[in-house]
């Protein structure tokens, strides 16, 4: 579940996965990385807007996403 500045929330499908398979991949938090976490959603079939407004609120979100990912998994290899 996605939650936006504006309290939306958007279910996505396989985002755990990508943020895994990224994470493994050991991409950094970027905009270049948050346009790939795009692109794989969408050849999930989800549907994201074209919208550069949309896209951008898009990439905060999954940035932050990621953000989180990474410091929950570092917190796992710290035990």
């Amino acid at each position: 579940m996605l939650k936006f500045v504006d309290d939306k929330q958007f279910s996505v499908f396989g985002l755990d996965e990508i943020l895994a398979d990224i994470y493994a991949a050991g991409r950094k938090p970027n905009q270049e990385t948050a346009d790939e976490i795009i692109r794989r959603l969408e050849d999930m079939k989800n549907y994201i807007p074209e919208s550069e407004e949309v896209r951008r609120e898009y990439r905060y979100v999954l940035l932050k996403e990621y953000k989180a990912y990474i410091k929950e998994q570092s917190a796992v290899k710290d035990r």
